[in-house]
């Protein structure tokens, strides 16, 4: 588990980092997100190490980032976002010095597990330097890995795939997230739906959301609505009367509806309903949710 508690950065009056708090907890995949600039790079680098923090508290596995920092390092496997890695080297020679500097025994079990499942095995006797961006960023997931670490954060891991490799990150990603802790930084919405199971947004340093994928695409008033669309024209003021409907706006295509639903609403039965008093025939019904991009630009917009 990695707690962080009123977690604070400063650079002389800016602050990176403003008393954030939130968990990621083992058997999970967290989304960490936020406009550039918003202090994740900066809370990634305090969890792992790399920076101390001007006040608060991070824990990764019961161990504090100050006070006990080896310890956490054990714990961690980390891909940055600029994905640190020797060009010169060959991918399995690479894989061997880290290991080596990690003390893992039998590294060659190990490095030859790691190359399959990271989908590098007709890459692993190359030049780092010869690699595309995607196999570069398989090779940094690997090294993260070498030391079976119980926390993985990983800043942007599927930078440069192409959409094969992304969906097998993205399956490899969702299998670690059933045993260890993930956390998971990118600006690709659709992986976070995909990948997700938590999501935190921090925006300007200060957090602003700390839901469940399903919970946050709910937490907007107005976040839902209904698709609806008749045989025939209705007049969109009747639909509003409907209870729980807060307002009706035309869809794109002819006869088509969208009522937008006040929170907890479901006034699917009295469409239905609507539709026999009024003669008209229900063609389709649908629930939308705001998507996680939509929510996240509301709740970083600008202010």
């Amino acid at each position: 588990m990695v707690t962080v508690t009123n977690l604070t950065k400063t650079y002389g009056e800016q602050r990176a980092v403003d008393d954030i708090s939130f968990t990621a907890r083992s058997g999970e995949v967290l989304g960490f997100l936020g406009p550039n600039g918003a202090g994740k790079t900066t809370t990634m680098k305090i969890l792992t190490c790399y920076l101390s923090q001007s006040s608060g508290t991070a824990e990764v596995c019961g161990h504090d980032v100050q006070e006990d920092s080896l310890a956490v390092r054990r714990c961690v496997g980390y891909l940055p976002e600029h994905n640190p890695l020797y060009p010169d080297m060959y991918v399995r020679e690479y894989l061997k010095f880290a290991a080596d500097a990690n003390g893992i025994r039998r590294p060659r079990a190990r490095i030859d597990e790691l190359v399959t499942m990271t989908g590098l095995e007709r890459e692993a006797n190359k030049q780092i330097g010869a690699l595309s961006k995607g196999y570069r960023q398989r090779v940094g997931l690997a090294q993260a890995l070498l030391h079976d670490p119980e926390v993985l954060i990983l800043d942007e891991p599927t930078s440069g795939l192409d959409p094969n490799q992304l969906a097998e990150i993205r399956q490899l990603i969702r299998r670690l997230g059933q045993e260890k802790t993930v956390i998971f930084s990118t600006h690709i919405m659709q992986e976070v739906q995909a990948i997700c199971d938590r999501v935190v947004i921090i925006d300007r340093g200060r957090l602003v959301a700390d839901d469940p994928i399903e919970r946050l695409q709910r937490r907007l008033s107005g976040s839902s609505s209904l698709l609806v669309e008749f045989d025939r024209d209705v007049v969109p003021d009747r639909l509003a009367t409907i209870a729980g409907v807060t307002s009706v706006e035309a869809g794109k295509r002819a006869r088509t509806y969208r009522l937008l639903l006040a929170p907890g609403a479901d006034p699917r039965a009295d469409v239905f309903r609507f539709a026999v008093a009024n003669d008209r025939v229900l063609l389709g019904l649908s629930r939308e949710e705001l998507s996680v991009e939509e929510v996240f630009r509301a709740l970083t917009a600008a202010g």
